[in-house]
């Protein structure tokens, strides 16, 4: 099988991720930071070792300040209902994942005011300009994606962490899409709240992420209860990482995540975006010799992330992902990507779009190999077989 749906979650994982979980399971398979005996030492070890690599990655100064969590959502979740009240405005963009706006929804139904910027509908392009313009009295936060899970368009994540400083206001990013492959640096970006999955370009396992909370910026937690110190206090301890992590943390996806982490420095970061990238520019390139295919976003590389969305003219967009899936074996994702306020601003919200998302581990044949089937569809040269055209996932 052909993997372009490494935006989703990255596939396959480097050996040393699961060879890092199976270590942990047999050998530091006790609960971390709630015993003192061997194999607990050994577990909250693996799991402060990984936070502290993923504080190298991010720049940030102390590795308590990231609390685990088992995805971005909830790391969102966490950072926006947490820091936001009833009374406060808060800005962000029209090209957010449902994990932004839904929360912001939620928030916007309790006296939260919300105002979504419009992007540019062919680019999904933002201006700080615009963002400048909406900011008032109350605006408490800026909350933005790094990158459009759709388009892989890069937001201006430096500028506006500058902006929102200047105007004492909170940034809150989400690096799903950027977080292992575009360098994220929360001090020189302003960052406030940094939240990321580790099972997407940090290559590490499902059920794994976090959130980056700026010392001294105390957030009302998701969740109360166990944290392994402090237990004799009624409330919730006020100390970190502890604050945020109540029960049990996934150690053994944790380990993994770690070992990811060592992978990515020893390959490099920028190495490995150069290479996403490449594959990206072939796959443009090569599409402009298909009659019937439009792009979506930003046709060049610059800009961007290894993330493109298209339609071919004259097929419904669960016929083409029908026909890569199960006679091309191609697997990608199609359909509004948990995100319909893009595709309301890229006017694609009942078509849909087909996804291809590059990783580290394809290589340029594949992409080859695709392009010639994308024209095969194109030029109307493959039997559809049958397929559930309730795309909306």
């Amino acid at each position: 099988m052909i993997y372009f749906d490494s935006a989703a979650t990255s596939w396959p994982k480097p050996d040393a991720v699961w060879q890092a979980m199976e270590y942990c399971m047999k050998e530091a398979g006790a609960n971390p930071g709630r015993s003192g005996h061997r194999m607990a030492v050994k577990a909250n070890h693996i799991v402060n070792e990984t936070r502290k690599s993923l504080a190298r990655l991010f720049n940030v100064e102390k590795s308590e300040q990231i609390s685990f969590t088992l995805n971005a959502t909830e790391a969102l979740n966490l950072a926006i209902k947490g820091l936001v009240r009833p009374g406060d405005h808060v800005i962000t963009s029209s090209m957010e994942h449902n994990s932004v706006t839904r929360p912001l929804h939620y928030l916007s139904e309790q006296g939260v005011e919300v105002t979504k910027v419009p992007c540019s509908r062919k680019t999904g392009e933002i201006k700080i300009e615009d963002i400048d313009a909406v900011i008032r009295p109350n605006s408490k936060a800026i909350i933005m994606t790094h990158a459009s899970n759709v388009t892989g368009t890069l937001m201006p994540i430096k500028e506006i962490g500058r902006l929102a400083k200047e105007n004492g206001l909170f940034f809150i990013v989400d690096a799903a899409q950027t977080a292992g492959v575009f360098e994220i640096d929360v001090q020189d970006m302003n960052i406030d709240l940094l939240a990321f999955p580790g099972h997407k370009s940090l290559l590490g396992p499902t059920g794994t992420g976090g959130l980056y909370i700026r010392e001294g910026l105390e957030l009302i937690p998701l969740k109360h209860g166990g944290t392994g110190r402090l237990s004799e206090v009624a409330e919730q301890p006020n100390v970190m990482p502890d604050r945020y992590e109540s029960g049990t943390v996934n150690s053994f996806g944790i380990a993994g995540l770690g070992a990811a982490v060592k992978y990515l420095n020893n390959v490099g970061i920028d190495k490995i975006r150069n290479y996403e990238l490449e594959l990206t520019r072939e796959f443009l390139v090569g599409s402009r010799n298909i009659k019937g295919i439009k792009i979506y976003g930003i046709k060049d590389i610059v800009g961007r992330a290894p993330v493109v969305s298209f339609t071919i003219e004259g097929r419904a967009v669960p016929e083409v992902a029908a026909i890569l899936q199960k006679t091309f074996n191609i697997a990608c994702r199609a359909g509004i990507h948990c995100a319909p306020d893009a595709h309301k601003t890229l006017g694609t919200l009942q078509q849909k779009l087909i996804r291809f998302s590059f990783s580290h581990f394809n290589i340029k044949n594949e992409v080859y190999y695709a392009l010639n089937c994308l024209a095969d569809i194109a030029g109307g040269k493959v039997k559809v077989p049958e397929y559930d055209d309730s795309c909306n996932c």
